[in-house]
């Protein structure tokens, strides 16, 4: 029996022209998780101004909430602490 591995969604408004920082944000993901992850989908928004990020269905971190986008050192934590928390991340893990 296979065990499903997560998939991270983001979703990103196109007439903001964020999709490049998705398509970057994905990459990283996908480049430090690659036995972790399913994959990393790139979702245009509906929705004007909207970046969020999910791991299968649950937000993770949501740009209007935060004010802000996420740092690329900050999102590899957030997915770490739910895909694979014994992970290290290296020199991008948090300091003790």
């Amino acid at each position: 029996m296979t065990t499903l591995k997560p998939t991270v969604s983001i979703e990103y408004c196109p007439k903001c022209g964020w999709m490049l920082r998705a398509a970057y944000m994905g990459q990283e993901l996908l480049s430090t998780f690659t036995d972790e992850l399913h994959g990393v989908l790139l979702q245009p928004s509906e929705v004007g101004g909207s970046y969020i990020i999910r791991i299968d269905g649950t937000v993770v971190f949501d740009r209007k909430e935060k004010g802000r986008f996420p740092e690329i050192k900050e999102l590899k934590q957030i997915v770490r602490d739910v895909v694979s928390p014994e992970k290290s991340l290296g020199h991008s893990d948090k300091t003790a």
